[in-house]
């Protein structure tokens, strides 16, 4: 068994040694020994797995621990922090954190995480969904088209429709840009869409 300590601080201005000193009275009072002691400078709203405290976690074996001053040293909302004690709990490991008085082990407070955490996971899943058809809904009624824009090949099939519009402003005298501004098309690309359509009408011909 390997008993670990960790210390967390948002910034680096904040000082570790009152988490540090809790630890060490809250270690003293019940005859624990610290192992191996973890500390880092960083949000708590940071993924666990891009912080040194989620590679120790990765680390810890079953029957290892884990001492803490409070539960927000390990993160700042409550989807992230319960999700680090299921992820304790399946791998065996005990967290104890001093100031909530709170104590994660192999009892009925495992449980009652792991399924916690799963119905809060649901509950984030299905409000997620329904915010997105909500924002796709919002933004249909603003007459705003949904998925890719219109490729090429869409847009030359579009071009053809108004090819001889086209050719009629350029032989009165309107510039190319203009013409092509007014179609949404690049000027190059109108040159390209009008050579390729009058050869293929020639061959057509043929």
């Amino acid at each position: 068994m390997t008993t670990f300590a960790y210390i967390r601080v948002s910034t680096e201005v904040q000082c570790h040694a009152s988490q540090e000193y809790e630890i060490r009275q809250y270690c003293s009072r019940h005859h624990i020994t610290i192992d191996r002691w973890v500390s880092e400078s960083i949000s708590g709203t940071v993924a666990v797995e891009k912080r040194l405290l989620g590679k120790t976690i990765e680390s810890m074996s079953e029957g290892d621990a884990l001492i803490c001053t409070e539960l927000s040293r390990l993160g700042r909302n409550m989807l992230m922090v319960m999700g680090i004690l299921n992820l304790c709990s399946q791998k065996g490991v005990a967290i104890y954190t001093i100031k909530d008085n709170f104590v994660l082990s192999d009892n009925i407070n495992s449980k009652i995480i792991a399924f916690a955490f799963a119905l809060a996971a649901e509950i984030e899943r299905i409000l997620i969904s329904q915010r997105t058809k909500e924002a796709l809904a919002v933004k249909r009624l603003e007459g705003i088209r949904l998925g890719r824009p219109p490729g090429r090949s869409q847009k030359k099939e579009a071009f053809i429709k108004v090819y001889d519009d086209a050719v009629h402003m350029y032989h009165i005298g309107i510039p190319m840009s203009e013409i092509a501004r007014k179609h949404g098309i690049h000027r190059n690309t109108l040159r390209k869409y009008l050579s390729d359509i009058e050869k293929s009408r020639k061959n057509e011909k043929k």
